[in-house]
């Protein structure tokens, strides 16, 4: 799929956490705009920043090539404040898409991290290029709180390939977590939407996680689903003959069956569960 790339110059780099991300997140920090992954799902699609656009989601990516610089000057200007800075990277896009190997605009920003570091990072991606800068994150966790999110919807390949084509396969995502846990940096397994898995599932993150967090296309969509619906998700699923799995309960019958496995202190669920420090 062809992709449109454009650099530009972000006016900032941190925004303010706003509605699911408000438990306890400080800021947001989205390094580019636009995401080559195109999930099917995901919320971003429904949001201002693609609805305003000429071009559908997945076929443009904006590169912020100031964000480092940008970060700098930012958090030297909340910590003369006295703010705490408590940042999710990123909200509405994946920091570690393909591009990211070429611009590199993630590790620049983790760099000045190192140098002007927050209370705590929580990186969300769905990407095994995290692995790169494995230097950066051990580093980084000597002078804040560092948590590697990766998401996980499923173990099963196939059912990714339905909903989430262009995003790398489920084996090469578990194998970069356990890499960057087996370095001494916590980490967590997002299984966000939930898609359908096999028994074995949770198996898969042992000895790879310090954490797992739990979520739905009905309760984590920012609109009680709505946004899911507009989407398409329930023919998708219907299409696929996997309409039990979209339940609106399948959140507690998820989390149920991952206590069997997990103490429930390792256990989060939507936004109630998602910032990982409460």
């Amino acid at each position: 799929m062809p992709i449109e790339i454009n650099e530009i110059i972000s006016k900032k780099i941190l925004s303010e956490a706003r509605g699911y991300l408000s438990v306890g997140f400080t800021h947001s920090l989205n390094p580019y705009s636009g995401c080559a992954f195109s999930c099917h799902y995901c919320y971003v699609r429904e949001l201002p920043i693609q609805q305003f656009k000429d071009i559908s989601w997945g076929e443009w990516v904006d590169i912020k090539i100031n964000a480092a610089d940008n970060y700098r000057r930012e958090v030297i200007g909340l910590r003369r404040k006295n703010k705490p800075i408590h940042i999710f990277m990123s909200s509405a896009t994946d920091p570690y898409q393909p591009i990211e190997r070429k611009a590199e605009i993630t590790r620049k920003v983790l760099q000045e991290m190192i140098e002007h570091p927050p209370d705590f990072l929580q990186i969300q991606t769905r990407s095994p290029i995290v692995t790169r800068d494995l230097d950066l994150l051990v580093a980084l966790k000597n002078k804040c709180e560092v948590l590697v999110s990766m998401t996980i919807e499923t173990d099963r390949d196939d059912i990714r390939r339905i909903f989430a084509p262009y995003a790398p396969g489920i084996p090469l995502r578990l194998k970069a977590l356990k890499t960057i846990h087996d370095a001494g940096v916590s980490t967590q397994a997002s299984v966000s939407p939930v898609l359908p898995f096999t028994p074995d599932f949770p198996k898969m993150m042992d000895g790879a996680v310090d954490r797992i967090w739990i979520d739905t296309l009905n309760i984590g969509d920012g609109m009680n689903g709505r946004r899911s619906k507009r989407l398409g998700m329930p023919e998708l699923f219907e299409a696929h003959d996997l309409t039990k799995w979209y339940r609106p309960d399948i959140h507690a019958n998820v989390e149920k069956y991952f206590r069997k496995f997990y103490p429930a202190e390792m256990i989060g669920v939507s936004k109630s569960g998602a910032f990982p420090l409460n």
